[in-house]
């Protein structure tokens, strides 16, 4: 048997490599998706007063600290009890939108739109932004100037870009005021624009990407993500709901307090990532899906105009479910449009400018969810105190955890179309890498510990020969 390693996969946030086991044939036997890096955020912020969670787990990642204060500081409110003044819900729902923008313009754009705009046979050593910017200057704009409206906009409302400490437990520590409201709502005509014509410019392309429509990872699995009680789109406050393959219910209105009955999570001993599950189902049989494919799979509507136009469209081309994972993608910049257009939303209604933002409290509760619905699919935040406030446990189930086994499965399903052991070219190895890159993951986010660890112990003789394997 022989093996092709991609090390380490590109154009993703974290570090991972791909092992491909061809058999003597040449075909693909096998793949394994490694997550070669661990943190220990759940561990080290033990003793620490529990106010402290959202600045300190807002480092987990440069890419997404939002997320992580979001879910950080509703794990915080619950522990206090409290519910945030309505001011500092829509501020921060505000600056969720804002998260939303720059992630996926970050992810479409410097990501993945190299292969999708030069083609996944062309030169690696122009496959990436700045051959972007060489081929066509005009869409690498669009990509700039959208990330930095997103960027720009968190930091009017946080005063800081990255790691803001305006996000506190219990709310917010500064109102909007109506001069900064009135900065980001100068630029959003101009991002809205830019948005729809990257979506229009990207589904004239698809004809071109037929064959990786049909093979990157399109097994029917389930699909997990947050919506309101009428059926739409949630990222803030919304509850948890899965669906089966069909698109039917099996899991409806979950708060986040009850998700320990709903997801279980294995450790693997080819991976520092975790692999949640949906636990009527077992593992591994319980593989579900979360981010922007998973809620347009998941929601009824978006619940906004243009936003639920494009959905209506991508359905009528795709079908009510759509299970192929280079729709991600797709599904990426609807999103985009629905954050823009919700921003919109937010800033006209006179309510955002109140200056009731922070709800204090000492400790009313020893434990406390928070879950949201960050640019990668759902965040959830577990903690427990004790009576002093400090932290006794923290567990984090963060999207790409959620999406480890379908990101295996796709691996899989990429590698035994496209690479061919006659004939190893870079192109086929590019495809492989991919789609990992169409879930957009985030693997510093991810890989944290829950207590176990799978390890593999193997003894190798002079030789070369493996003497002994302990699991």
């Amino acid at each position: 048997m022989q093996k092709i390693t991609i090390s380490p996969v590109t154009r993703i946030e974290g570090h991972a490599k791909i092992d491909i086991f061809l058999d003597d044939k040449g075909s693909v036997a096998d793949t394994q998706f490694h997550v070669t890096q661990v943190r220990g955020f759940e561990k080290f912020v033990e003793g620490r007063p529990f106010y402290e969670m959202p600045s300190i787990t807002a480092r987990i990642c440069g890419i997404c600290p939002i997320s992580h204060l979001l879910a950080s500081a509703k794990a915080c409110d619950s522990i206090m009890a409290v519910t945030p003044p309505e001011a500092a819900i829509r501020l921060r729902e505000l600056v969720h939108c804002a998260q939303m923008v720059q992630s996926h313009a970050l992810s479409f754009f410097y990501l993945s739109a190299p292969d999708l705009l030069l083609g996944f046979d062309s030169d690696p050593a122009r496959r990436n932004i700045f051959g972007l910017i060489d081929a066509d200057p005009e869409m690498a704009r669009v990509g700039v100037a959208l990330r930095k409206f997103g960027q720009d906009a968190i930091q009017t409302l946080a005063q800081e870009r990255v790691h803001p400490s305006w996000i506190v437990a219990g709310g917010v520590n500064a109102p909007l005021t109506a001069a900064a409201r009135d900065h980001i709502l100068a630029g959003l005509p101009d991002a809205r624009a830019l948005a729809t014509r990257t979506l229009e410019s990207f589904q004239r392309l698809l004809d071109g990407f037929a064959e990786e429509i049909a093979h990157f990872g399109t097994g029917p699995t389930l699909y997990a993500g947050l919506v309101d009680r009428s059926g739409a789109l949630d990222w803030y406050d919304g509850l948890l709901q899965f669906k089966d393959s069909s698109g039917v219910p099996l899991a409806t209105d979950v708060p986040a307090a009850d998700y320990p009955h709903w997801i279980g999570e294995a450790s693997q001993r080819d991976s520092y990532l975790k692999s949640p599950y949906f636990k009527p189902r077992g593992f591994p049989s319980g593989e579900y899906r979360v981010g922007p494919l998973a809620r347009l799979n998941v929601a009824e509507r978006l619940g906004t105009p243009e936003a639920d136009r494009e959905l209506a469209e991508f359905r009528a081309r795709f079908g009510p479910v759509v299970h192929g994972s280079f729709h991600y993608h797709y599904a990426r910049l609807i999103e985009l449009i629905h954050a823009l257009e919700k921003m919109e939303l937010l800033l006209a209604d006179p309510a955002i400018l109140g200056l009731q933002v922070h709800a204090r409290a000492a400790v009313n509760r020893l434990e406390g969810v928070g879950m949201i619905e960050a640019p990668r699919g759902v965040l959830i935040h577990h903690y427990k105190v004790d009576e002093k406030g400090a932290m006794r446990w923290v567990n984090l189930i963060v999207a790409t955890g959620h999406n480890s086994l379908a990101i295996n499965r796709s691996v899989t399903e990429v590698a035994r179309h496209f690479v061919h052991g006659e004939r190893i070219e870079e192109g086929m190895l590019n495809r492989v890498s991919a789609v990992v890159r169409a879930y957009d993951p985030c693997l510093s986010c991810s890989t944290h510990a829950d207590g176990t660890l799978a390890l593999e112990f193997t003894l190798i003789g002079p030789d070369g020969h493996v003497l002994d394997r302990l699991h």
